[in-house]
């Protein structure tokens, strides 16, 4: 297998820490909501939620730290967006792990056919 680059595995490193935050359910049934609704205060995110405001509050932190979300104060409530930027980050490294694929799946062909 050969070697990865140093930018390559930090390309790999970062985009981890994104599906990780996606790989809950909860966060990313908020990511959603953000998506379709636009900005949302996190007593608009928790209603009609089966979770409490702190837990909603909890996964939010979680998805900033991915760099998925922001929050910022509008009053007295938290409103939170998402990052398109972060989100087109990821699209790109999916974007290429489909090319490669694609390559792969050409040379397999092309080996196959070959003889």
């Amino acid at each position: 297998m050969p070697r990865m680059s140093i930018a390559a595995a930090a390309k790999r490193a970062d985009a981890a820490v994104v599906f990780a935050a996606l790989g809950d359910e909860t966060r990313l049934r908020i990511v959603a909501r953000l998506c379709e609704e636009g900005p949302l205060s996190i007593i608009h995110l928790a209603a009609g939620a089966t979770v409490s405001r702190q837990a909603i509050t909890k996964h939010l932190h979680a998805l900033e730290a991915a760099g998925l979300a922001r929050g910022s104060r509008a009053g007295r409530e938290s409103v939170w967006e998402l990052r398109p930027d972060r989100l087109a980050d990821v699209q790109r490294y999916l974007d290429q792990i489909s090319q490669d694929w694609d390559a792969a799946l050409g040379r397999l062909r092309a080996f196959v056919e070959s003889d």
